[in-house]
């Protein structure tokens, strides 16, 4: 099929205007200016809206944990299920370049924005609320490939990492929307249903702004290769002699290949930090460190702030210099040090906010510095292969990282066991500790044989006597101050008294326990951005600013000889 002729499938913005605004989205021409930027601004803030429904969960999962019923290892594999699910997703995104890009995001916008609207905060039990958290999993594994590829398609590779930076916004603007929002609504607003409603309101919102708003280029143009705006006329020249399904041929053959494979994996196991902090950021700071459900989302507000700053930065100066993988390998270097620097603070409770505040924006900074040039570099390396299959090329990505995150959120429950005592109960013991601290003292001065005694008959005299007797010898107490701390101990409830004795034990020990754990992870953590590194080799991309200098000046050359030519055919 020639581009002069098409079918149903791609199908020009013609017909009624019901139909424009409903389905038919394409563009002819390349746009410039505003239109361009209205495009890749509706894409990106699409993609923001996405990850906010993704990750606000995160915000607010001790409460949910609570109200289901669900233990930590639980909850985990809810998560990880609703990423097997979105891996699945991804790769049925890869048939965006046969299908299109927009329509997928329009009303991917509109189901996740109804199911986190009404269906999640009204999930009757855990297993209607694995459900549809599972099916909102499933369809932002679809859009989550087609929005970075229409911003492919609107920036040509001079461009492509401040798109890129823009475009990966999505993840960590999510983020801090849901850091941000949570942190000054929770205490108005304590149901955590509240987080869903805020949020699905939102996601509504910006399917109406989609759904009047967003385009997407013509097949015949985004197969195309551009490398700068002075491409556009060549491109639209070009255009009228593709032949679009040729290139569409064998997708998955053309995609499996080292580069595309390697690249992605290496991308997925270095952010193994970063989803690590999405989904448990909130429980590790409140469990381990203290912090209440503000102050732990307050500290994501720090993470997500610096590294959106840095995404954007990052993005401009690798586009100025022409080179992605110098930048790569400094975010990697720097991405290693900082996390063991933060690893080194797990055993440490009485760590600082502000400490883990600067730990934490500079840990964001470096991967930023990594990840915007590896999201330009991978679509260069993606139309190296073939530019008629970045959606292909990005499902497959897509794949690979969902399927190496739900394989580390399995794994993270048996890396850290001691969670789910401090998350079921860890609380209430921590609270039933403090308010009888003097009582639980006096307790433990008494021998337990004395206190089995007292439990069986309160009434027992010489049980009596002989707890007074060991609480004065323990304190170094009088008698009589003896027996009236026995007696403060005979206040404590004993619905109160059998917690702490089924579950304190646990408690304390998950307590003793669990920063080693966090911290084994930590490095697993680390074993992962190690791994990046190498992979770097197998992308497109010059290392020389220099060379990438020459490879632009030889390309402009080529494509002034190609526009001769074509206006001399037509003379």
């Amino acid at each position: 099929m020639t581009a002069g002729v098409t079918d149903t499938t791609y199908a020009p913005g013609g017909g009624s205007p019901l139909g424009r605004l409903l389905w038919h989205r394409q563009l002819e021409h390349y746009p410039r200016g505003a239109r361009r930027f209205s495009c890749l601004a509706i894409a990106v803030l699409a993609t923001i809206v996405l990850y906010y429904e993704l990750y606000v969960a995160g915000a607010v999962s001790p409460a949910i944990m609570a109200q289901y019923h669900l233990s930590f290892s639980t909850y985990v594999w809810i998560t990880a299920i609703g990423n097997v699910f979105g891996a699945f997703a991804s790769l049925v995104a890869g048939l965006a370049d046969r299908w299109g890009r927009a329509n997928l995001v329009v009303y991917g916008l509109g189901v996740t924005g109804v199911l986190v609207l009404f269906a999640l905060p009204n999930s009757p039990n855990g297993g209607v609320f694995a459900v549809v958290f599972t099916l909102i999993a499933f369809v932002e594994g679809i859009i989550l490939v087609a929005t970075p590829a229409l911003v492919r398609d609107f920036s040509p590779q001079l461009g492509r990492a401040s798109a890129m930076g823009f475009w990966t916004l999505g993840p960590v603007a999510g983020s801090l929307v849901v850091a941000e929002v949570s942190s000054h609504t929770i205490d108005s607003l304590p149901r955590w249903q509240s987080q869903f409603t805020i949020c699905g309101i939102v996601g509504l919102v910006m399917f109406v702004i989609a759904l009047f708003g967003l385009r997407e280029l013509s097949p015949s143009i985004r197969d195309q290769l551009m490398v700068s705006m002075k491409d556009r006329a060549l491109i639209e020249s070009r255009a009228r002699g593709i032949d679009v399904e040729e290139g569409l041929k064998h997708p998955w053959r053309q995609m499996l290949h080292l580069d595309i494979i390697g690249s992605a994996f290496a991308i997925a196991v270095f952010l193994i930090i970063y989803y690590t902090a999405v989904g448990f950021f909130t429980i590790y700071f409140t469990t381990l460190f203290g912090y209440s459900l503000a102050d732990a989302n307050g500290l994501g507000n720090w993470f997500w702030a610096f590294d959106a700053v840095a995404l954007i930065l990052v993005g401009l100066l690798s586009d100025r210099v022409r080179v992605r993988k110098p930048f790569m390998v400094v975010g990697a270097i720097g991405t290693v040090a900082m996390t063991a620097v933060f690893a080194s603070r797990t055993g440490h409770p009485d760590t600082g906010y502000y400490t883990f505040v600067w730990i934490i924006s500079l840990l964001a900074v470096f991967m930023a510095i990594a990840y915007a040039p590896w999201m330009a570099s991978f679509t260069e390396t993606v139309e190296r292969r073939n530019p008629a299959l970045t959606a292909t090329g990005l499902a497959v990505w897509g794949w690979i990282t969902r399927v190496v995150v739900a394989l580390s959120i399995t794994v993270l429950p048996f890396v850290i066991n001691s969670m789910t005592p401090l998350v079921e109960n860890g609380a209430q013991v921590s609270e039933l500790s403090t308010k009888y601290a003097a009582q639980l003292q006096t307790l433990q001065a008494i021998d337990p044989a004395t206190q089995a005694a007292l439990g069986a008959n309160p009434n027992d005299a010489a049980a009596g006597a002989k707890a007074v007797g060991e609480i004065a010898a323990a304190q170094s107490v009088s008698p009589a101050e003896a027996v009236t701390k026995l007696r403060a101990v005979a206040t404590i409830p004993l619905a109160d008294l059998a917690f702490l004795s089924a579950h304190g034990t646990e408690v304390a020990q998950a307590a003793e326990e669990a920063p080693g754990q966090w911290q084994n992870w930590w490095w697993v953590c680390i074993g992962g951005e190690i791994v990046f590194l190498p992979l770097i080799l197998v992308m497109a991309g010059r290392w020389s600013p220099r060379r990438a200098r020459e490879d632009m000046i030889a390309h402009e050359a080529k494509v002034q000889q190609e526009l001769a030519a074509m206006q001399e055919g037509k003379g």
